[in-house]
């Protein structure tokens, strides 16, 4: 229960981290991309076994780590847009109410019941993620929309469930941090790519707060996907109802830094979009 309740607090962290990169005007990719080396530099020094680099493309997670990692980078990069865009509470409640995907494909690869039960509740967090992301004209900002809150909603659900595969069926508990720094490692290296490709075609200084921002985020990120797993691996707890206690407890306490901490405005419709995402993730979990 303590790892997974770590999960739920270092996950809210993520979203107000990424709240103040809109602030201070952080390059999102380049403080990613640092964000990424050290999180697999932890990766690497907690491992829990001794090993060399170069078996690494030979376990049997590898293939699953490199699309994870590749994944990542992409669904950082509309987390922080929907952060700062629509608002810490609506990245996540799009990013956490995805746990209907990983519920979904749970019934077919991990033969989990289905109810009425479970269906409307899907059915209810799919209008939630709607309503929670809608803003009102006066409230949203020009920039403001759907379109990164759906991007993430269907991201953060493919990871999820990515990720619940790879560490089921081959992940053990002496790999967890090797595992994770070498996803890591992959993500930074696509992230390098991107911004050595934006590097030829425009110059610019890479920034000493990119540096700074990106030291911030990688150690909270390692940490959120270490705890993750480890609450996955967890005897007696099934992974649908992990995810759910985990997702509706990011969505209630990151709701409450956005009020508390961000004075986010919330339309009805946002109230009642908030509202109906615990409804739907509770249904959910006792279907």
């Amino acid at each position: 229960m303590i790892y997974l309740l770590l999960s739920i607090l270092i996950s809210t962290g993520l979203f107000v981290i990424f709240k103040y990169f809109g602030i201070y005007k952080i390059d999102v990719l380049k403080a990613i991309f640092i964000n990424y080396i050290v999180a697999f530099i932890l990766g690497f020094t907690f491992a829990e076994r001794d090993f060399s680099v170069v078996e690494i493309p030979s376990q049997p997670w590898f293939y699953g780590a490199l699309f994870l990692g590749a994944l990542f980078v992409s669904i950082f990069f509309v987390m922080a847009m929907t952060a700062q865009k629509n608002g810490v509470s609506v990245a996540s409640v799009a990013g956490k109410m995805s746990v209907v995907i990983p519920v979904f494909f749970g019934v077919f690869l991990y033969n989990e019941s289905v109810t009425v039960l479970k269906i409307l509740g899907i059915i209810i967090a799919l209008v939630a993620v709607y309503l929670a992301s809608v803003k009102d004209d006066k409230a949203a900002s020009k920039n403001a929309g759907l379109l990164f809150p759906v991007l993430l909603f269907l991201g953060s659900g493919t990871i999820d469930t990515t990720l619940k595969y790879v560490e089921t069926n081959y992940v053990d508990k002496a790999d967890v941090s090797l595992f994770s720094g070498s996803l890591f490692a992959i993500a930074a290296f696509f992230a390098g790519t991107i911004l050595l490709i934006k590097a030829v075609k425009s110059k610019s200084k890479f920034g000493i707060k990119n540096v700074i921002a990106g030291l911030v985020l990688g150690v909270p990120n390692y940490f959120s996907i270490v705890f993750l797993i480890k609450a996955l691996q967890t005897e007696g707890f099934e992974s649908s109802t992990l995810f759910t206690i985990n997702n509706v407890g990011i969505v209630i306490v990151s709701t409450l830094v956005g009020i508390l901490i961000f004075k986010e405005q919330f339309s009805l419709k946002n109230k009642l979009g908030v509202a109906l995402a615990i409804v739907g993730i509770v249904i959910v979990a006792i279907a």
